[in-house]
């Protein structure tokens, strides 16, 4: 996996090094957007008839309300097609770019969430992948702490939800003692049919801070909506 960094610009960081990076990108959401919607006013010239086109089904994606509350509201972005640029954190390599779209969210305190999903060529390919990004997930701690002598990473598993054919949680808890900051994040991968897909939630603090049942809840919503 990448080499794991926590981040010192913001005591309320919730991405591991790549925090800066994940606002960066999201404001220039936020900007793409705003012109968007500028362009979009609509002229005097009555607008041309849309062209019909058959758009095959897609997985639907969680909404910024049925991500675990926050003290401040979740803002997501669009849907977009492939990885996320800063990669995908504990499981890195794991998730193809075929077949994947992903959708970030945020916090104005900088609490940051993301879900992908993958729609796989066949459920057994499925079922594989889903045992991989577990696997990824169980060793995530072990790893960081064997490339960043500096920092202390504790993976946990948090047992299965029942919904569809199954989702399972894990967390990630980091104390980095050189610039002395804690960040926990909590992660879920599920499956229905030839569809996974993983969430993740994180910030500032430890597994005690963390939502793990609301989380639980949000993850349980993400695989029932998928289809």
């Amino acid at each position: 996996m990448a080499p794991f960094r926590t981040t010192t610009q913001s005591r309320t960081t919730a991405q591991p090094r790549a925090a800066a990076r994940l606002r960066a990108a999201l404001a220039v959401t936020t900007a793409a957007l705003g012109l968007t919607a500028l362009a979009a006013v609509p002229s005097t010239a009555a607008p041309a008839a849309p062209a019909r086109t058959a758009v095959a089904a897609q997985p639907a994606f969680l909404s910024a309300a049925q991500m675990p509350p926050s003290l401040t509201p979740w803002t997501a972005g669009q849907v977009v097609r492939g990885l996320p640029e800063y990669g995908v954190l504990c499981a890195p390599g794991v998730l193809p770019v075929a077949g994947t779209r992903h959708r970030e969210f945020r916090t104005e305190l900088d609490t940051g969430g993301l879900q992908v999903t993958t729609v796989a060529p066949t459920e057994a390919e499925a079922v594989r992948l889903v045992g991989a990004v577990r696997t990824a997930l169980a060793g995530c701690g072990k790893r960081i702490q064997q490339q960043e002598p500096g920092v202390e990473a504790v993976s946990r598993a948090h047992g299965t939800v029942a919904v569809e054919e199954g989702a399972y949680v894990y967390s990630l808890d980091t104390v980095d003692r050189q610039v002395g900051s804690t960040d926990i994040h909590l992660f879920s991968v599920g499956r229905d049919g030839r569809t996974v897909t993983y969430v993740q939630w994180g910030q500032l603090g430890d597994l005690p801070d963390a939502p793990l049942t609301a989380f639980r809840d949000t993850t349980r919503t993400a695989v029932a909506k998928l289809w």
